[in-house]
C-alpha cells in the first residue's frame, strides 16, 4: 500500500498499512524509522493489518526546525494516530525510543493495547550516552559540519548498534534520512530535545499496565544494556522476557530470523490464529 500522509499540528506524519487482520502498530526509535520495521511488517502481514509510521522529525516525516519532537509531544502524537485509524485496542510493538512513546501514550494519555512487546526500548533511566550529552550541549555547532564530516559521524554513530556489523546497504537505509540539510539539522535536534524526565514520570506508572507486556532485548546490547530488561521485567508485574543471543541494539538486522520467529511466537498468544 502507498504511504500516506497525516497532518497533525503543522507536521507531517507518513505512514502505511499492509495486510489484513487483528491491528498491530510498529513503533521505531532513534535515529532510525519505520524503514527498520519493514521487512518483519511485510512478514507478519500475512496475519495483521500492520501499521508502520515515522515520527516527525525522523525517516519520511516532516523535519522543521519549528517543530518539537520531543518524546512528550511523540506520545500526545501516537494516540492521535491510533483515533485518526480507529484503533481502540491494537498489538503494538516498540523499539528504542518507541517504546517510550507508546508507554507515554497508555499510560498518559489514556491509549489502551491488546498487548505490548518492548523491543530494547527506552524506558528506564538512565538513557543516553557520552555522544547524547556532547551534542545536548552543543547541537548547532553540530548541525554546521561539513557535509562529509555529519554523514561520517553518523555512520560511526549507527555502527555501533550493531553487535554483528552492518551489510553497506543496511547501513546506507539507516543513514541517508539524515544527509541532506533538513536531516543533518533534524539529527541533532531530536537527540538534543531528548529529556530523561519523559520517562522518570513513567517508571511509578508501569506496575499498573494490565495488558499482556512482553520484553524481548538483545543479549549484547552496547547501547541500552540487558540489566535493563530484567529491571523492566520487574518494574511490570506479569511481563515475560526473552534475551535473543548474538543481536545488539539493532536487533531487527542483528538476529532477523531469531527476532521474527519470537515475535511470531508471542503474537500467536495473545492473538491465536482462527
Amino acid at each position: 500500500m502507498a504511504a500516506e500522509v497525516l497532518s497533525w499540528r503543522g507536521r507531517e506524519v507518513v505512514w502505511e498499512r499492509m495486510g489484513d487482520g487483528p491491528p498491530l502498530v510498529l513503533l521505531h526509535g532513534t535515529p532510525w524509522s519505520s524503514a527498520l520495521w519493514r521487512p518483519l511488517a511485510a512478514a507478519l502481514s500475512s496475519r495483521f493489518a500492520v501499521y508502520l509510521w515515522d515520527m516527525p522529525g525522523y525517516g519520511r516525516s516532516s523535519k522543521s526546525a519549528d517543530h518539537t519532537v520531543d518524546l512528550g509531544v511523540q506520545g500526545e502524537l501516537f494516540t492521535q494516530l491510533l483515533r485518526e485509524w480507529g484503533l481502540s485496542r491494537p498489538h503494538v510493538i516498540a523499539h528504542d525510543i518507541g517504546g517510550a512513546v507508546a508507554l507515554r501514550a497508555r499510560l498518559r494519555h489514556g491509549a489502551t493495547y491488546r498487548s505490548l512487546c518492548l523491543v530494547d526500548v527506552v524506558a528506564l533511566t538512565p538513557w543516553g550516552s557520552p555522544f547524547f550529552t556532547l551534542v545536548k550541549e552543543h547541537a548547532d555547532v553540530f548541525a554546521q559540519l561539513p557535509p562529509a564530516i555529519h554523514r561520517a559521524t553518523v555512520e560511526a554513530y549507527v555502527r555501533g548498534a550493531s553487535h554483528r556489523g552492518l551489510r553497506p546497504d543496511d547501513l546506507d537505509m539507516l543513514v541517508a534520512p539524515w544527509t541532506d540539510a533538513a536531516g543533518q539539522g533534524a539529527f541533532y535536534r531530536q537527540i538534543a530535545q531528548a529529556d530523561e524526565g519523559h520517562t522518570r514520570e513513567l517508571e511509578p506508572l508501569l506496575a499498573t499496565l494490565s495488558e499482556p507486556v512482553h520484553i524481548v532485548w538483545g543479549s549484547e546490547d552496547a547501547w541500552i544494556p540487558p540489566d535493563r530488561a530484567h529491571r523492566l521485567q520487574a518494574a511490570i508485574p506479569g511481563s515475560s522476557l526473552t534475551l535473543i543471543e548474538g543481536a545488539g541494539h539493532l536487533i531487527q538486522l542483528d538476529q532477523p530470523v531469531a527476532l521474527t520467529a519470537e515475535l511470531s511466537r508471542w503474537l500467536s498468544e495473545v492473538a491465536p490464529p482462527a
